[in-house]
C-alpha cells in the first residue's frame, strides 16, 4: 500500500524528540509526529503520550517532494463535543458598526470638546507643569534670584 496524503496507516514509533515523535511506516519509510499533531490538548513532553516502540495509528498528513512524510494522532481521535456546547453557551455581541460610523457617533456627542479645545488645554497644563519645575529646579542650583554671598 502507497503512503498517499489521506491515508491511515499503522506505524511504530522509533525515536522520541522535544518537537514530536519519529514512526516507522510499511515499507520502511519513516515519517514525524509534530508535538502539535499528537493529542487535542496542550502536549508539553511527547514522552507523556508515547513511549519508542508503541504501535500507532496515524494519518498522512503532508508527503513533500524531498520525502519527508507529516503524520497525525490528532486526526484520527473523534472532537469532544464539549466546545461546541460551551461556544453556543458564549455571550452574542451585537455588531460593531462600521469604522467610519464610530468616529462620526464619537464626535456628534454633545458637550465633547474639539481637538483645538484639548489641545489648548494640554498647551496651557504643560506650560504650568514646566513653569512650576524651573521654579523648584532654580532656586536649588542657585539660578536667577538666588544671592551668593
Amino acid at each position: 500500500m502507497a503512503i498517499e496524503v489521506g491515508s491511515v496507516v499503522e506505524g511504530v514509533v522509533t525515536g522520541i524528540t522535544n518537537f514530536g515523535a519519529f514512526v516507522e511506516l510499511p515499507e520502511g519509510k519513516t515519517g514525524l509526529i509534530h508535538i502539535s499533531e499528537v493529542a487535542d490538548v496542550y502536549v508539553n513532553d511527547v514522552h507523556d503520550f508515547l513511549k519508542e516502540r508503541d504501535s500507532v495509528k496515524v494519518k498522512v498528513l503532508t508527503v513533500d517532494d524531498r520525502g519527508k512524510i507529516g503524520l497525525s494522532i490528532k486526526a484520527l481521535q473523534d472532537k469532544p463535543a464539549a466546545p461546541a456546547q460551551s461556544a453556543a453557551a458564549a455571550p452574542v455581541r451585537p455588531p460593531r458598526p462600521p469604522r467610519d460610523m464610530r468616529r462620526t457617533a464619537a464626535t456628534r456627542q454633545i458637550g465633547s470638546p474639539s481637538f483645538e479645545d484639548k489641545l489648548s488645554r494640554f498647551l496651557k497644563d504643560s506650560d504650568e507643569r514646566l513653569t512650576d519645575l524651573r521654579r523648584k529646579t532654580d532656586s536649588k542650583r542657585g539660578g536667577r534670584g538666588s544671592r551668593r554671598g
